[in-house]
C-alpha cells in the first residue's frame, strides 16, 4: 500500500496537502449558508467521539479500536442533529449549533476525566500532530477525501443551489432534505480527517478562515472556491514546515499562517490605493 512505505514525516506532509484542499473547499460552501458556527460546534463533539473512542480502547483492549472513526460517527449524528433542530427551531436555527456545541463540550470533559489517557495523546488530538499520522489514519484521511471530492462531482449544482436558497431550490425540484443529509455528511467528513492535521480545537479556523481571506478577492463562487484552496494549501504547508523546524504545534502554526494571510488580504487594498495616489 501507498502509505506503508511512506516516512512518518512523509505521511504528515501528505496527509497536511489533502486536509488543506478539502477543508477551505467545505468551508466555502459553509459560508455560503452562513453557518460557519456549525464546523466548531461539530468539532466539540467529534472531540466526544475520540474521547468515547480511547475510553472504550482502554476498557476492550483486546479489540483495535481507531478514535478517529469513532469521532466521524460522532460528528456525523451531531451533524444530523444539529439539521433537525434547526428545523424543530425554524425561526430561531442560530440555536441549534451552540446547543450541540454545549452538550459535546460537556461530554467530552466527563469522558476525558474518566479516561486514564496521558497528556501527549490529549494534546495531539487536540492540536494536531503530523508525526503522529499512522498509516491507517491516512488510509483514512485519503478515502475520506475521496468521498468528499465524489460527492462534490456528483452534486456540486444541488448543493449549491440549495446553499444558495433553499426555496428556490424547493421550487426546482431539488430534495432539500437530501441535499441537507448530504451537507452534512461533507462537514462531518471533513472535520474527523482534519483533527490529525490541526486538531479539533482549531479545524473550524482552517475551514474558515482561508474563505475569509478569499472573499477579499474573489468575484464569483468558483473564484471563491478556487482562492480558498490555494490559501488553505498556502497556510498548511508554511504552519507544517515553520512547526518542523521549530518545534511548534502545527494545528496552532497553521491558525497562525492563515491569520496572517487574512490579514494580508484585508490591509493588500489601502497598501495599493496609497501606492496609487503615491504615483499620482
Amino acid at each position: 500500500m501507498f502509505e506503508l512505505s511512506l516516512s512518518f514525516i512523509e505521511r504528515g506532509i501528505v496527509a497536511a496537502m489533502i486536509v488543506g484542499v478539502i477543508a477551505p473547499l467545505v468551508g466555502a460552501m459553509l459560508f455560503v449558508r452562513r453557518s460557519s458556527v456549525v464546523s466548531e460546534s461539530l468539532s466539540h463533539v467529534t472531540l466526544t467521539g475520540v474521547s468515547a473512542g480511547v475510553l472504550l480502547a482502554q476498557v476492550m483492549e483486546t479489540i483495535p479500536m481507531n478514535p478517529l472513526y469513532i469521532g466521524f460517527g460522532f460528528a456525523l449524528v451531531g451533524s444530523l442533529l444539529i439539521e433537525k433542530l434547526r428545523q424543530t427551531f425554524h425561526h430561531f436555527q442560530d440555536l441549534a449549533a451552540p446547543m450541540i456545541l454545549s452538550a459535546g463540550i460537556g461530554l467530552s470533559a466527563v469522558l476525558m476525566s474518566i479516561s486514564t489517557a496521558g497528556y501527549n495523546e490529549w494534546y495531539d488530538y487536540l492540536f494536531g500532530s503530523i508525526i503522529s499520522v499512522s498509516p491507517s489514519d491516512l488510509r483514512f484521511i485519503m478515502i475520506t477525501a475521496f468521498i468528499v471530492l465524489l460527492i462534490f462531482y456528483f452534486f456540486q449544482k444541488e448543493l449549491i443551489i440549495v446553499s444558495f436558497d433553499e426555496e428556490f431550490a424547493k421550487v426546482s425540484g431539488v430534495s432539500t432534505k437530501g441535499m441537507n443529509f448530504l451537507f452534512s455528511i461533507l462537514v462531518a467528513l471533513v472535520i474527523s480527517m482534519s483533527m490529525k492535521v490541526v486538531g479539533i480545537l482549531l479545524v473550524g479556523a482552517l475551514i474558515s478562515l482561508p474563505v475569509a481571506a478569499s472573499l477579499k478577492v474573489a468575484r464569483s463562487f468558483r473564484q471563491l472556491l478556487v482562492w480558498s484552496v490555494i490559501l488553505g494549501e498556502v497556510a498548511v504547508m508554511s504552519g507544517v514546515y515553520f512547526s518542523y523546524h521549530y518545534s511548534i504545534a502545527p494545528g496552532g502554526m497553521i491558525v497562525v499562517m492563515s491569520v496572517l494571510l487574512l490579514l494580508l488580504f484585508l490591509l493588500l487594498p489601502s497598501l495599493m490605493h496609497r501606492k496609487q495616489e503615491g504615483s499620482s
